[in-house]
């Protein structure tokens, strides 16, 4: 084992926690004023100095940033306004029940404010204290930024929450923000007309980043910095090399790759978090196959993963049933697929024949493995053999599962190419 290079080390440890700090990622990407990260900040802080009320959606895929951007402009603004913002957080898988929302919301303003909380209230006594908690905070000119998770979970049923805050935020006296977060882009529309009423109607999209965007971000989180911690040498050798790396075409396909699988940030920081683990230490740089063997290990398919485990006979069938397919045999069972094996043992004489006893114990193994299922929903009285069958793996699937076999006989991989 060779010798690690200690500056490698503490390399690989700052790229691993930046990897770690959605803080980094997100203040890079919100340095523009016309960011999501500006405007949200801008509209809380605006309804904080001129004591308003107000509410917003961010809507967005999962994984975009939006508990991320949100979470860092709460730390901003309780630094900038310690003694003026209280943080009520609710999440749609816990609290999407009325009772128990308001009997968490309760709970937080008891222990924000340091007051006794009873596990006995009702739902009427919780509601009750709210508002009034609301009216007391408004009074004192301390807003209550209450933060709904999984917001479109809050809207089925009566939507009871939602009415009785929006409704009280109607109050000259009370003062809050109410920020909903959510997947789904049409979260809004699943209000009902009295609680649409009451909904300020603003909406921030969480999108994609940009390929321009991709590639600034990229160079901001992979790049080393040119000062006292690192020796000078190394880190701009490795800027250097990690400049060549970004602007190597088979990079740039490599990461169009991961985009056309998931395009969010979260999963472009896993990406590079498992590329980076597997940055060789002795030499100190990250190369072009640690990205590659990234990409091969976060783009796990398990289809493929099924196909290496499957015996050589199990392999027969799915041939067969591929070659029924191509023949535009759109109905086939297990005693088509005998047929479609034993005409291939009869042309090319293959040693790999099998008894039916066999084949069927093989093919009910494919059932269980769900390689291949059933196409009609009834028929369980109806015997195995009988039963139509269709294949759950496609072409491309299928050859690259053979080719990655590593005993798959020469001649299925010929029949799967003609």
């Amino acid at each position: 084992m060779g010798k690690e290079n200690p500056a490698a080390e503490k390399a690989s440890n700052l790229l691993r926690s930046r990897l770690c700090d959605p803080n980094f990622v997100v203040k890079h990407l919100s340095d523009s004023p016309d960011s999501n990260y500006s405007k949200l900040k801008f509209l809380v802080s605006s309804s904080v100095t001129e004591a308003c009320n107000n509410s917003i959606l961010l809507l967005g895929p999962r994984g975009s940033g939006k508990i991320a951007v949100l979470e860092l402009i709460l730390t901003d603004l309780l630094l900038e306004y310690p003694d003026t913002i209280s943080v009520i957080k609710l999440n749609g898988l816990l609290h999407s029940d009325d009772c128990c929302a308001f009997k968490e919301i309760a709970r937080q303003l008891c222990m924000e404010h340091q007051l006794l909380f009873s596990k006995m209230a009702s739902f009427d006594d919780n509601s009750q204290f709210m508002i009034e908690m609301l009216r007391e905070c408004g009074l004192a000119h301390k807003t209550i930024i209450f933060v709904l998770d999984e917001f479109d979970l809050f809207a089925q049923g009566k939507q009871r929450l939602l009415y009785s805050l929006l409704d009280a935020m109607q109050s000259v006296t009370s003062q809050a923000v109410v920020i909903g977060v959510s997947c789904r882009l049409d979260a809004d529309q699943l209000l009902e007309k009295r609680v649409r009423s009451r909904f300020s109607h603003r909406k921030l999209l969480f999108l994609p980043p940009s390929k321009e965007d991709m590639q600034r971000l990229l160079e901001h989180i992979l790049s080393l910095p040119v000062d006292l911690s690192l020796p000078h040498a190394y880190a701009v050798e490795f800027n250097k090399k990690i400049k060549n790396i970004l602007a190597d075409g088979r990079f740039k396909e490599i990461v169009n790759t991961l985009v056309n699988l998931d395009s969010t940030v979260n999963h472009l920081l896993r990406f590079l978090f498992l590329a980076v683990s597997y940055m060789d230490l002795e030499s100190g740089f990250l190369s072009f196959e640690n990205f590659k063997t990234a990409l091969s290990n976060s783009h796990r398919q398990p289809k493929l993963e099924c196909i290496k485990d499957c015996s050589i006979l199990e392999l027969y069938i799915l041939v067969c049933m591929k070659r029924l397919e191509v023949k535009e045999q759109n109905s086939y069972n297990f005693n088509s697929v005998m047929k479609e094996y034993k005409s291939i043992h009869d042309s090319f004489q293959t040693s790999d024949y099998y008894s039916r006893n066999v084949c069927l114990r093989a093919f009910e193994h494919l059932l269980q493995r769900e390689l291949i299922c059933f196409t009609d929903n009834g028929g369980y009285s109806q015997s195995v053999e009988f039963r139509p069958v269709k294949l759950l793996v496609s072409s491309i699937e299928l050859h690259q599962g053979l080719k990655s076999y590593c005993s798959c006989p020469v001649i299925l991989l010929k029949l799967v190419e003609r």
